[in-house]
């Protein structure tokens, strides 16, 4: 059973191994949000997640016979990381088995934590049901990532300390794949106050809580498809689901899109690298029709690598309108491309790529495309840009492309 004294007991020893994340305050999301919003900085931890803290406990209530057999868990990354780093501390065997879509720099420090790793399947409940074999034919001791009561006692204790930091806070988002997190957190914020609204948060593409909440019973989805791969579940936990259904206030979703902007809004505000399903709190800010509250936001996580960071950061830059390209067509001969430039620069453009194309018409008198790759302020200022070329007669064409 979820219990206080357990939360107590878990708050205790995950002390051991955690760092003190205190609350950062936003100036930022306060003031387009109109609350008082907060984040619970999960990202700074030691294995750059929260799940360093159900791992822990966890493993810290197994007996001496069930750790000397060998710890074994699935997990996209995170779980992955806390298994490995919690069972070193305990001098266990850990086996980690991860789907073949987890990031390089996740599998990586996982086995610098000493842990032997498996990559199996595209998703993580794939990789689940090859952990639970391993389990039975070794005979290794399972440590569920998020749906065993234990595991979401020592993620509860994240509340625990949100409460003491911050007492009359009102509101709490929660990122949910599994549901283990939503859980520890939800039930004994519940106890410290009934009153507080506990949100989980899913992305749009892998809402199986929400659909099990929906239905009255734990449900599978067909497929996942978001970039959020901490939370891309398709089933959450059976163990887990009735507390969810209790205590959870309400779940929302959010698109990819959001979390992109989102990377930027925290990169460039909190100078803070968040992942992305540890982003789902974020741009689950937007959604929330309330003014006047004191909101904490639990980042889940920060480890992202490089790869997906640029990626993130590219497409974040074109949704924003910071990053964007035009079409144009021009008579071939000499001082057109300086002209076009002249114009750009009249209106504070600045171009970052060129691409010109003589092959595209034989009229000389618009016989060559050239595509330009500018940067502005946002989407006014593309807007101006864009007026200022037709002005001079350009005819420019908003062209989708990547940088």
């Amino acid at each position: 059973m979820l219990t206080l004294e357990k939360f107590e007991e878990a708050s205790e020893i995950v002390k051991k191994v955690t760092s003190n994340t205190e609350l950062v305050y936003s100036d930022y999301f306060s003031s387009i949000t109109g609350n008082k919003v907060y984040f619970k900085p999960e990202n700074m931890q030691f294995t750059g997640a929260y799940k360093l803290r159900g791992a822990y406990y966890k493993i810290s209530t197994l007996s001496e016979e069930e750790r000397a057999k060998g710890l074994i868990t699935a997990s996209a990354g995170n779980h992955a990381q806390g298994v490995a780093y919690a069972a070193k501390c305990y001098g266990a065997k850990a086996v980690i088995v991860m789907p073949t879509t987890t990031p390089l720099m996740k599998v990586n420090r996982t086995k610098g934590y000493g842990a032997q790793v498996i990559l199996h399947g595209d998703v993580y409940d794939e990789a689940c049901a090859k952990a639970y074999e391993i389990a039975k034919e070794e005979g290794l001791t399972f440590i569920h990532p998020f749906d065993d009561l234990a595991v979401a006692t020592g993620q509860g204790t994240i509340a625990m300390e949100i409460y003491k930091e911050l007492p009359l806070v009102d509101y709490i988002l929660v990122p949910i794949g599994g549901g283990g997190l939503v859980t520890g957190v939800s039930v004994l914020t519940k106890m410290l106050n009934p009153n507080v609204k506990v949100i989980g948060v899913e992305p749009a593409g892998a809402n199986c809580m929400q659909e099990s909440v929906r239905n009255g019973k734990v449900t599978t989805l067909n497929s996942v498809n978001t970039i959020a791969d901490g939370t891309a579940v398709k089933t959450p936990g059976s163990l887990i689901f009735p507390y969810v259904r209790d205590h959870v206030d309400e779940i929302i979703t959010v698109a990819d899109e959001e979390l992109v902007v989102s990377f930027l809004d925290m990169v460039e505000n909190h100078k803070m690298i968040v992942e992305n399903s540890g982003l789902l709190t974020v741009a689950a800010l937007k959604h929330l029709d309330v003014k006047n509250k004191k909101v904490v936001s639990i980042l889940s996580g920060g480890n992202m690598d490089v790869i997906t960071m640029s990626s993130v950061v590219q497409q974040g830059l074109i949704f924003r309108d910071r990053i964007f390209t035009v079409s144009v067509l021009l008579p071939d001969k000499p001082g057109e491309l300086s002209r076009v430039a002249d114009v750009i620069a009249k209106v504070n453009g600045n171009v970052i790529k060129l691409e010109h194309n003589q092959f595209v018409s034989i009229n000389r008198n618009a016989a060559v495309e050239l595509r330009i790759t500018m940067e502005a302020y946002g989407s006014e200022h593309k807007a101006q840009i864009i007026e200022a070329l037709n002005l001079q007669g350009y005819k420019p064409k908003v062209v989708r492309t990547n940088i």
